[in-house]
């Protein structure tokens, strides 16, 4: 029997007091009774329309279906017909902004919890599988990916199932990008990316750690000296961006890009950790998306009382709802209309050694107002008069976005870029240099993993045909 219920199976989580301590994944995951009842809510619709909001065209409403029928291999198999990365997207994609804002269900009560199910039947494979997929029969042409983020994952992966030879190139000493640098385990357990990336391996994918393409190695040299006959970038936005207010060179004062990757890549929150992390008590976060969410709630987990300053309202915050609700529940303060002018701080002009020795104090911050909408349509952020006010703080984290690492740039002469960084691509991946491609963040600035995913797929089928057509 259809479940016509109005509201889906909610998400089992840790209790907020207890998870707010430890670095544990916050979602616990359905049940299969529970991911059965749920996935009865879908009505099959004929059109589909939830596969439209999907970026790497998922088919939802049959693997849907086979989870309602308890076959949740399946379920996976189907999944995996699209996506390189399902137990992935399962946790971290916005949902509620894709696939399930067009979902029947949605129109009078909850959409059907898409995500939450997709993230269980992968799961249940994960835990399952008893051996890795066979290596694919190489068909004798070469192709680079830089960067093993989402993007470089998706176009290998479907590089490699297409016979072709892959070999990822990745900067840092562990594969897997913005997912292992980027977002907490708390969100996404590292275990689960591994598994992903040790997938890949398995079907024929090489991966070369610790080089930097444009430092060890040219795009031009892969091409002309490595025999490589495609390359794709992917390499992501990883340069952060600043304010560029008084007081931002002081000690105390991080971009959200190292504060994560010290808590993510290096495991900073660990007492025998290498790395060293500030164990601030007042910390406050610039930034409203769900990078300034990740990085509060890692500092919640450290100890300290955390501030989200935002210079709009609440409803104008860009973080994914259930991040938002979640930051909440493990008792962040959201400091909405509100922006820093400057960041205080106590020097010592007699240390010679460390001109830049100055420790945070305090942050200066305004009270703002929304008035008439700008260029991306929101309503734009006006001082309020005399509003001026002081906010101790001894961190601050700048979660304001970030942009292309110009390495590639400065190192490819021939490759076309925005003005803001970007790399020139069409809708395929294709940028000026001949058999170069490129896609996900360093092509559109900081976006979504499943926006990454489609573009890096998007990026092999052309791939294919240009290594065929040229081979005919």
């Amino acid at each position: 029997m259809p479940n016509m219920s109005m509201k889906k199976n909610p998400m089992p989580t840790q209790d907020p007091v207890v998870r707010s301590a430890n670095f544990d994944e916050v979602a616990l995951g359905y049940t299969p009774e529970m991911a059965i009842d749920e996935a009865k809510r879908c009505l099959n619709c004929k059109h589909k329309p939830c596969i439209s909001g999907c970026p790497v065209k998922v088919h939802i409403p049959d693997f849907i279906a086979r989870v309602a029928e308890g076959d949740f291999e399946g379920a996976y198999q189907i999944i995996a017909l699209s996506s390189s990365l399902p137990a992935v997207c399962g946790r971290v994609c916005p949902q509620e902004r894709q696939c399930e804002s067009k979902c029947v269900r949605g129109v009078k009560g909850d959409s059907v919890a898409i995500g939450r199910l997709e993230r269980f039947v992968a799961d249940y494979h994960n835990a399952n599988t008893t051996k890795w997929p066979d290596k694919i029969e190489n068909n004798g042409h070469k192709v680079a990916v830089i960067g093993s983020g989402p993007a470089g994952l998706a176009c290998a992966s479907d590089l490699v199932k297409k016979g072709y030879d892959v070999t990822i190139f990745e900067a840092l000493h562990l594969a897997g990008g913005v997912l292992v640098y980027g977002i907490p385990e708390f969100r996404l357990p590292k275990s689960i990316v591994q598994m992903e990336i040790e997938g890949l391996k398995a079907l024929g994918v090489k991966i070369e750690t610790n080089t930097v393409v444009g430092k060890t190695v040219s795009v031009d040299e892969l091409m002309d000296d490595e025999g490589f006959e495609a390359v794709f970038i992917g390499t992501g936005a990883g340069l952060p961006k600043f304010m560029n207010i008084k007081g931002e060179n002081l000690k105390g004062v991080y971009s959200a890009n190292e504060f994560l990757t010290r808590i993510n890549l290096m495991k900073a929150y660990r007492n025998d950790s290498e790395t060293p992390i500030q164990r601030a008590k007042r910390v406050a976060v610039v930034g409203g998306g769900n990078v300034a969410m990740d990085a509060a709630r890692c500092a919640r987990r450290l100890g300290a009382e955390v501030y989200i300053v935002y210079r709009r309202g609440m409803d104008e915050l860009p973080a994914r709802k259930e991040e938002i609700e979640h930051a909440e529940e493990e008792g962040i303060v959201f400091k909405t209309l509100t922006n820093p002018i400057e960041i205080l701080g106590y020097h010592n002009p007699d240390n010679k050694r460390d001109p830049l020795n100055g420790t945070v104090t305090a942050m200066k911050c305004v009270e703002m107002e929304l008035g008439e909408p700008d260029a991306s349509g929101r309503r734009k952020p006006v001082e309020k008069p005399n509003s001026e006010f002081t906010l101790d703080v001894d961190c601050v984290i700048m979660a304001l976005g970030t942009s292309p690492n110009p390495l590639i740039k400065s190192t490819t002469p021939s490759l076309e870029t925005q003005a803001w960084g970007g790399i020139v691509a069409d809708e395929r991946g294709q940028t000026s240099r001949e058999g170069v491609f490129a896609g996900g963040d360093a092509v559109t600035g900081s976006a979504t993993v499943i926006l990454a995913m489609g573009a890096g797929k998007a990026s092999a089928s052309a791939i294919d045909e240009y290594i065929k057509s040229k081979n005919q």
